[in-house]
C-alpha cells in the first residue's frame, strides 16, 4: 500500500491542494475503489470486449509480435511518436499474459484513466468532487468513442483531463512536472487529446489576463480560427473533405450515447433533456443570487467553442492519396463537448433527484449495451469456430455488415481478432494507412499494401485478382441471424458482394 498511497496522495494534492480535500479523499477511498470496480463491469460481463476498432488493434499487436519473430513477410514496425501508446501497451501486456488477459487489463486501465481523468477535471473546474455525475461519466466512458474502438484517442483524452486538472490552478514547479508527464503520455496516445489540452490551457490562461470587454475577443478568435479551418478544408479538393454526419446540432455530446440502434436515440434525447431540466431548475432557484451566472462563464464558453469545432470541422478528410483517411473527426470530438457539458452540470447545486434521473438513464444505457455486445460476442464466437480449422497462414477477406440502424460499423474487425494464431486478414486497413506502428511494403503476402484496395475489400466492392490467390472470404450467410457466418474459397474474377442467404462454398 506504500507506493499506491503515495500516488493517491500526490494526485489529490495536485488536484485540490487543500488538506481538507485530501482528508476527504482518504475517507472516501473505499467509495473510489467500489466505483472503479463498478465502472469496469462492462469490460468483464462477456468473454470478449466488443468495441469496434479495438479488435483491429489487438490483431495488429499480434502482427507486431510476428514481425519481431520474422514471421510476417513484408511487414515492419515504423518509428512513430503518436497514436501508439495503446498499441505498445497491448503488445507488452500480451507478451506477459497472453492476448485474452491483455485486452481485459489494458482496456480496463484505459477506462479507469478516462473515467477518473474526467472526474478529476470536472472536480477542479467546479471545486468539488462530482460524485452525483458519476452515472454520466460512466455512460460517456462507454460511449461512441469507446464503442468505436478509438482506443488511442480515448486514452489521450483521459490523460489530457488529468493534465488539465493539475494545471488548472498550478502554482508550483512540481505541478508543471506532473502535468508534463500526463501531457507527454497524451501525445504518445493521440495528437487530438494533446491539442485539446494545449488549446484549453491557452484559452484559460489568456482569459485570466484579459479584462472587461476584451474577454469577448477570446471566444470570437477561437470561433474565427475554427471557421478558417472549415473554409480551408472546403476549398481544398485534394483533401477530399466531407461533412457527412447529419444535422450539426445533433452532435452536442449527447450523441455519444447513440450506439447500436435507434433505441439509443430516445435514451440520448431523454438524457439531454433531463440535463436541460436540471440547469433550468438551478437557474430558476438562483436567479436572484449575486454573481450566479459568473461561475458558468468559462465552462460555457469552452463548450460553445467545442460545439463550433464539431459543427465546422470535417467529418472525414484525406491529407494524402497514399495514406488512409482521418475519419469520423467531428463524431469523436463530441466526447470533448460532453466533458465540458458535465462541467456546467457540476456547477449546479447538487440534488438527489439529479443522481436519480441520471442513474435511471445509466441503467437503461448499460442494459442496452449488455444486449448488443452480447450479440457481437456470438458473432465473434462463430468466427472463431470458422477460423480455428484453417491452416495457419491462410489469407481471408472479411465482408460483414452491422445491422442497418447501428452507428457502430466496424464489427468486421471482430473476425480479424478471431484470426489471431490462425489466419491473416488480407484487407487489414492499419498497415496500408500509414497511421499506425505496423506498416506494409509492396507485395506482402500478409496484407494488401493499398489503402484503397483494403477499403474496397472490406466493403465487398472488390473483384479478386489472380495475384491475390489463394484467398478465402468470411461473410454473413443468414438474413434471419446476422451472427451466422460462412467461409468460401475465392477464384480470380469473384465478386465479394454476396447476398445474405446465399451459401456458396462450405460452412
Amino acid at each position: 500500500m506504500g507506493p499506491l498511497q503515495d500516488i493517491l496522495e500526490t494526485w489529490a494534492r495536485f488536484l485540490y491542494e487543500e488538506n481538507a480535500t485530501l482528508a476527504f479523499l482518504r475517507r472516501r477511498r473505499w467509495l473510489v475503489l467500489v466505483m472503479s470496480a463498478a465502472v469496469l463491469i462492462p469490460c468483464f460481463w462477456h468473454r470478449r470486449i466488443e468495441a469496434g476498432d479495438l479488435a483491429s488493434h489487438v490483431y495488429n499487436a499480434w502482427l507486431a509480435q510476428l514481425i519481431e519473430k520474422g514471421q510476417a513477410p513484408g511487414l515492419y514496425i515504423a518509428k512513430q511518436w503518436n497514436n501508439v501508446l495503446f498499441d505498445v501497451l497491448m503488445v507488452h501486456a500480451a507478451k506477459a499474459v497472453g492476448f485474452a488477459a491483455a485486452q481485459k487489463i489494458v482496456v480496463s486501465v484505459c477506462v479507469l484513466t478516462f473515467f477518473w481523468g474526467v472526474f478529476a477535471f470536472i472536480g477542479v473546474v467546479t471545486e468539488r468532487p462530482p460524485w452525483l455525475l458519476a452515472p454520466c461519466i460512466a455512460m460517456l466512458a462507454y460511449g461512441y468513442s469507446f464503442s468505436m474502438g478509438f482506443m488511442n484517442y480515448y486514452l489521450s483524452l483521459g490523460l489530457a483531463c488529468f493534465a488539465l486538472a493539475i494545471l488548472w490552478h498550478a502554482k508550483r514547479k512540481a505541478d508543471w512536472i506532473g502535468s508534463g508527464i500526463f501531457a507527454l503520455l497524451a501525445l504518445l496516445a493521440h495528437p487530438i487529446g494533446f491539442l485539446w489540452l494545449v488549446g484549453t490551457l491557452a484559452y484559460v490562461k489568456l482569459k485570466a489576463k484579459l479584462r472587461g470587454w476584451w474577454k469577448l475577443a477570446l471566444p470570437l478568435a477561437a470561433a474565427a480560427g475554427i471557421y478558417a479551418a472549415f473554409w480551408y478544408a472546403s476549398h481544398q479538393p485534394a483533401l477530399s473533405a466531407d461533412w457527412d454526419r447529419g444535422p450539426f446540432y445533433l452532435y452536442n455530446g449527447a450523441d455519444q450515447l447513440v450506439l447500436y440502434g435507434k433505441r439509443y436515440i430516445g435514451l440520448a434525447v431523454a438524457a439531454f433533456c433531463f440535463g436541460l431540466v436540471t440547469v433550468a431548475a438551478d437557474c430558476f432557484a438562483g436567479r436572484g443570487e449575486r454573481g450566479f451566472w459568473k461561475r458558468f462563464e468559462l465552462p460555457f464558453e469552452l463548450n460553445v467553442v467545442a460545439f463550433c469545432a464539431t459543427a465546422l470541422l470535417p467529418e472525414n478528410l484525406r491529407p494524402s492519396l497514399y495514406a488512409g483517411w482521418i475519419g469520423l473527426l467531428g463524431s469523436r470530438l463530441t466526447t470533448v463537448s460532453a466533458i465540458l457539458g458535465f462541467c456546467v452540470l457540476g456547477l449546479l447545486k447538487p440534488r438527489k433527484w439529479h443522481l436519480a434521473g441520471f442513474g435511471v438513464c445509466a441503467m437503461v444505457f448499460f442494459a442496452f449495451l449488455y444486449q448488443d455486445t452480447g450479440w457481437l460476442n456470438r458473432l465473434e464466437a462463430n468466427a472463431e469456430k470458422l477460423t480455428s480449422g484453417l491452416t495457419p497462414g491462410t489469407r481471408v477477406i472479411v465482408t460483414i455488415d452491422a445491422p442497418k440502424d447501428s452507428r457502430i460499423q466496424f464489427i468486421h474487425h471482430s473476425v480479424e481478432r478471431a484470426c489471431i494464431g490462425h489466419c491473416f486478414s488480407y484487407a487489414n486497413y492499419e498497415p496500408s494507412s500509414k497511421e499506425f506502428r505496423v506498416r506494409v511494403g509492396e507485395g506482402s503476402p500478409v496484407v494488401t499494401s493499398s489503402t484503397d484496395t483494403a477499403e474496397d475489400m472490406a466493403a465487398g466492392e472488390y473483384e479478386v485478382d489472380e495475384r491475390d490467390l489463394p484467398l478465402k472470404q468470411i461473410y454473413q450467410c443468414d438474413a434471419s441471424d446476422l451472427t451466422e457466418l460462412c467461409i468460401r474459397d475465392l477464384a480470380a474474377g469473384d465478386d465479394l458482394n454476396i447476398d445474405i442467404g446465399r451459401k456458396p462454398g462450405h460452412r
